[in-house]
């Protein structure tokens, strides 16, 4: 069992670190935050084998404040751990501002200074990430993140400020910092270093904004985003993280006629649509083929018959599916074909196209299967 100590935890990346440490079994794991009492932060020092400090100032009402929450805060929780003579493994959250000579920046390379001299001294595993701007669900809105005020803003619709939409912002996932810092639990070499540059996406102001605009828009156009990289993937559940809680259900248009109920789902460039129908009862839908466009049929709930002809023979072909089977049906090109509700019930059924419905190439035919 290893005891695990973590300041800052109510914090973005203190919420996310403790939410993946709490599932560790063979771990024992205490979260610290400002308002703890000297007597508990005491009593977590004197068990904890690895700290993660990640309690710090970005945005102190005076430019003072910067050095006491960034340095010496560190210099304080390093001096007790010196009075109960342990030396266990630091990491310690930096920033790449460290680098710069601004009152945020020289406060973290003081703390890095710090650092480094208690690992000298004690012999401890003392390691700093200088980390970019971080981005990923619970970071704070309105505060140091620009990722964190658009998305809340535009899924919320508030208007957003960009003073100049060609600046660049280099941005790193909040969950490959929790995966390095868990990856740091297990014991390395002592001494002080710097961790490794964790992955970043540079982006522009302008093209973040657009991104998040198309999310929000994805309940009318129906639009996926190309979720083939990393970055967008992150980015997309992020944005969705930033929904009121009464605004995560949305309706799709339906057409309806006196066969039933039809509407599109999902749609994509890379892969084509997805649509859902309602077909009721003796009830008959398609007869019609394509030269290109592929398709697939799965009913989901009632009892159907999907028939197929080469439109060059007279031959039919019929499939009998049922919805707890889950069977898929391909519709090759150049087949004419239907789906009928052979059932009592309404027949419900995915449709998946491989290409998006263009009403001017619609690639569609009319023609009976059954002549």
């Amino acid at each position: 069992m290893k005891t695990v100590m973590v300041t800052g935890a109510h914090g973005f990346v203190g919420r996310n670190l403790c939410a993946q440490l709490r599932r560790g079994e063979e771990l024992e794991l205490i979260e610290l935050d400002v308002d703890e009492a000297p007597v508990a932060v005491e009593r977590a020092l004197s068990d904890a084998e690895v700290i993660f400090h990640l309690a710090g100032v970005n945005r102190p009402k005076d430019l003072s404040l910067f050095e006491q929450g960034n340095a010496f805060l560190l210099e304080t929780l390093c001096n007790k751990l010196r009075e109960l003579k342990r030396a266990p493994k630091i990491v310690l959250t930096s920033s790449i501002q460290a680098d710069l000579d601004n009152p945020y920046g020289l406060s973290k390379r003081h703390a890095e200074e710090i650092l480094k001299a208690f690992a000298g001294e004690t012999g401890a595993e003392c390691v700093a990430y200088r980390l970019k701007n971080l981005f990923g669900k619970w970071c704070r809105p309105n505060y140091n993140s620009v990722t964190a005020t658009f998305c809340h803003n535009i899924a919320n619709g508030l208007p957003i400020q960009i003073s100049n939409s060609a600046n660049v912002v280099d941005l790193t996932y909040i969950d490959d910092v929790v995966a390095a810092f868990v990856a740091e639990l297990q014991d390395a070499a002592p001494g002080f270093r710097f961790a490794d540059t964790l992955p970043s996406h540079r982006i522009t102001l302008g093209e973040l904004a657009d991104k998040l605009h198309g999310y929000k828009m994805m309940r009318e156009t129906l639009l996926i985003p190309d979720l083939q990289n990393d970055f967008e993937r992150a980015l997309f559940g992020t944005y969705l993280s930033y929904l009121a809680e009464d605004d995560f259900a949305y309706g799709l248009d339906t057409k309806s006629d006196q066969r039933g109920s039809l509407a599109e789902f999902i749609k994509s460039s890379a892969m084509g649509q997805i649509f859902v129908s309602h077909t009721k009862p003796g009830v008959t839908r398609g007869d019609h083929y394509h030269r290109t466009k592929a398709e697939k049929f799965l009913v989901v709930q009632g009892t159907a018959v999907i028939r197929f002809r080469h439109i060059e023979s007279d031959q039919v072909i019929e499939y009998k599916v049922r919805g707890e089977e889950y069977k898929v049906l391909d519709i090759p090109p150049g087949y004419t074909h239907s789906i009928e509700n052979v059932g009592n019930d309404d027949l419900v059924t995915l449709f998946w196209a491989c290409e998006m419905f263009d009403p001017q190439k619609p690639d569609t035919y009319y023609e009976k299967v059954l002549v």
